[in-house]
């Protein structure tokens, strides 16, 4: 079974699928066809993918706000904040209660601050805020 995870891990994911839920029926199904290892790396996997995507989330948000803050004079900024919004919107359809704990805020912002470029349309930075500025629960309310 291993050999067809490394293959076609999409047949493989539909015949593991398949096994478990008539196993889930009351079936007999014979474990040795179910490839335990994996199928519990899989699972473990769409749930760091959850949060991966979150944190990516995060990260953009942050960056361009502080894009928005350390060029606030270019005519990206518009751009930007509509980004922001649209972000943030996502992000409270997205979040879970029991999720918050799982992010490190100050680990996001210091992704954020190491994207940011040097200039912007020739124009150096502004200053910037050498820690985060806004709490998950900022970013996730419905205020600006």
């Amino acid at each position: 079974m291993s050999d067809l995870y490394e293959e076609d891990i999409v047949a493989w994911s539909e015949r593991q699928a398949e096994l478990l839920r008539r196993r889930a029926d009351g079936a007999l199904v014979n474990d040795a066809d179910i490839d335990w290892p994996n199928v519990a790396e899989e699972i473990e996997d769409v749930g760091r993918s959850q949060i991966d995507a979150l944190e990516s989330l995060i990260t953009n948000i942050l960056g361009h706000m502080l894009k928005c803050e350390v060029w606030p004079n270019v005519r990206y900024v518009p751009h930007w904040q509509a980004e922001i919004r649209g972000w943030r919107r996502q992000l409270r359809r997205k979040m879970r209660t029991g999720w918050r704990q799982r992010f490190n805020m100050a680990d996001l912002y210091g992704d954020a601050l190491a994207m940011l470029p040097p200039d912007m349309d020739g124009m150096p930075a502004h200053p910037v805020q050498p820690t985060c500025p806004v709490t998950l629960d900022e970013l996730l309310s419905d205020r600006p």
